[in-house]
Parts: structure tokens; C-alpha cells; sequence
């Protein structure tokens, strides 16, 4: 059971080196993703550190060892620098392109069912998790709310990956009260709501 319930967390995140990283099975990667992205929220929120300034400094000191080193290689008779050829392939640009592409295909549908289709329910969730965003971004910044990600994406994999079946239970009894809920207010609003206008339609 326990191999299956890895397998099947471990498969959800993909199965590669994202998913060893979430799941701290490569404690490296994951200790230095947490390191690195708690430094750097703690330069740029809480220091006053410019975002802009960092990347250029740091790119100026990468430059500036680049060049020293190449300088002396060539003095010395040592290698240069191991630079790897700096190349976008046509594959790589391919598959972002369509995976872009499939993202505002399904944001554009969405669009379309609400504004054209008048689809209600679909309106009020995309409303609710609209103001959602909203309400949480009124708390914090963009670099703030990447940071709560990169927290929740180290921890919450974990937890359901050790504590499946008790999350699970629970999960369940809130879907059926969320269901419960959701039926009452389809049957005693939306459905009011839906009748005036698909009479308006039908008038016009």
C-alpha cells in the first residue's frame, strides 16, 4: 500500500527530478530550493534589495570572472572556461509554443462560454477565484506569493504523500457538505437566476 501511495503522488508530480525535489527524496535539491528562495525573499522583501539591480550585478560579476578567467587561461596555458554552447532548440520552443498555445486555447473558451454562452455557474466560479486572487494579493506582492508557492509546493506534496488515507477521508467528507451546499444554492438561486435569462433570449 505504501509503494502504491508513493508511486501514484510520485507520478501525479510527474515522475522526474521535480517530483524527487517535492518529496525531499533528493534532499540537495530540495534544501537548496528552500535555502535559496528564502534567501532571496528575505533580499528583495525584506532588505529593500531591487530585483533589477541584483540581476545586473550579478550578471556584471559572471562577466567580470568570465573574462579574467579567460584572460589568464590563455597567459597560462590552462583550459577555458567550461562554457556550454548557448542554443535554443527548435524542440524545446516547439512544445512551449504548444503548451502556450493549449493554456489560451482553454482561457479563450472559457471566455467564450461566459460572454457568449452565458453560462452562470462557470461565471461565478471564475468570479470567486478571480476575487480570491484578489483577496490573497491584497496581503502580499507578487515575489511574496511565489515564495508561499515554492513553501506550499515542499510541504503539502509531502504531507499527502505520508498521510494519504487520513487526508483523503477527509477530503471526501468536505466534498460531500461542499456538494450538499452547492445543490442547495443550484435549486434556490442559480436556477432563479437562469430562467429570466434564457427567457430574455428566447424573446429576442
Amino acid at each position: 500500500m505504501g509503494d502504491n501511495r508513493q508511486s501514484f503522488v510520485y507520478h501525479a508530480l510527474g515522475g522526474g527530478p521535480v517530483a524527487d525535489v517535492l518529496l525531499w527524496r533528493r534532499w540537495c535539491g530540495s534544501v537548496t530550493l528552500l535555502v535559496s528562495s528564502t534567501a532571496l525573499w528575505i533580499l528583495f522583501e525584506r532588505a529593500g534589495y531591487n530585483v533589477l539591480s541584483f540581476i545586473a550585478n550579478v550578471l556584471l560579476l559572471l562577466v567580470v570572472i568570465l573574462f579574467f578567467w579567460a584572460k589568464s587561461a590563455s597567459l597560462l596555458n590552462r583550459p577555458l572556461p567550461p562554457i556550454p554552447d548557448m542554443e535554443v532548440h527548435e524542440e524545446s520552443v516547439v512544445k512551449a509554443a504548444d503548451m502556450v498555445r493549449v493554456w489560451i486555447n482553454h482561457v479563450l473558451m472559457i471566455a467564450h462560454d461566459i460572454a457568449i454562452g452565458g453560462n452562470l455557474k462557470l461565471f461565478i466560479k471564475v468570479s470567486l477565484g478571480l476575487w480570491l486572487i484578489s483577496y490573497v494579493g491584497s496581503f502580499c506582492n507578487f515575489l511574496t506569493f511565489i515564495y508561499m508557492g515554492i513553501l506550499f509546493s515542499l510541504s503539502v506534496p509531502l504531507l499527502y504523500d505520508k498521510y494519504q488515507d487520513q487526508i483523503d477521508d477527509k477530503l471526501i467528507i468536505a466534498q460531500k457538505v461542499i456538494q450538499t451546499q452547492y445543490r442547495k444554492i443550484d435549486d434556490n438561486v442559480l436556477r432563479k437566476i437562469s430562467r429570466p435569462l434564457n427567457k430574455e433570449k428566447k424573446t429576442q
